[in-house]
């Protein structure tokens, strides 16, 4: 199979763990220069250092989404270390606090909307920039079956949140297809990352909840949402504008 990315830089905001990390080696696995951003240095080195064990391409940058000034850097360093911004996956995300409404930390209520939603606006803002004064781009925003799809309780924050990510990223992706960016969203169910598991809680024991509760009958693997990340990015979902790709193994259905 032809490399889909070949000489194409990519951006993975969030790109230190998780289906952050799965979907930046699967970028550089396609033949992308792939830079991941993040808070923690650490793990973005630790991504870095995976794939270019595997022959890929990568760098990293430290960057809160939450500051402007720091997403302004960020996006203006990728371009001036590799001469431009292709595709940007915007996965940086937080879980919060689980609790009713009533109960909720208006601090964490702030935090994670911050994150999950101002963080995703301020990224395309810039990302968008770039991509409309030179020829275009694909941008995949990661969303969430809860909030954008069903109701969990207790997650009012983090509901919330990925709710009006998904309207963010339709209303975003009409307003730039006629600059030639293509802007879609992935929503996960339940899959093998460490956000996913209780507090307390070993693999195993997960695996057998979501066994029970998933009706594929299983937990979702990373590379199956790191496959719809880069099939959204890829020309070949060239007519896919504003879509909200549900990978959740049938729990929203």
């Amino acid at each position: 199979m032809t490399a889909r990315f070949t000489d194409r830089t990519v951006l993975v905001v969030g790109g230190g763990g998780g289906i952050g990390r799965a979907t930046a080696r699967a970028f550089a696995g396609e033949g992308a220069t792939v830079v991941v951003a993040g808070t923690t240095e650490a793990n973005l080195a630790e991504t870095v250092a995976l794939i270019t064990k595997d022959g890929g391409r990568a760098d990293l940058i430290r960057a809160d989404v939450t500051r402007e000034e720091e997403v302004e850097r960020m996006v203006a360093t990728v371009v001036e270390r590799h001469g431009g911004l292709d595709v940007a996956h915007n996965n940086a995300g937080i879980l919060g606090q689980a609790a009713p409404v009533a109960d909720l930390d208006p601090d964490t209520w702030r935090r994670v909307l911050d994150v999950n939603v101002t963080g995703v606006f301020l990224a395309m803002r810039h990302e968008i920039a770039h991509m409309r004064a030179h020829g275009g781009g694909a941008i995949v925003n990661t969303s969430s079956n809860i909030g954008a799809h069903q109701r969990l309780a207790g997650m009012a924050a983090y509901g919330a949140s990925k709710a009006a990510l998904s309207h963010l990223t339709r209303a975003a992706a009409l307003d730039h297809i006629g600059d030639g960016v293509r802007i879609n969203a992935v929503s996960p169910g339940p899959v093998e990352a460490p956000m996913s598991l209780l507090p307390g809680e070993s693999e195993e024991q997960r695996a057998a909840r979501f066994a029970s509760s998933v009706p594929v009958g299983r937990i979702g693997d990373l590379d199956e949402i790191s496959s719809a990340v880069l099939w959204l990015a890829s020309d070949e979902a060239g007519f896919a504008v504003g879509h909200d790709l549900v990978v959740d193994g049938g729990v929203t259905a």
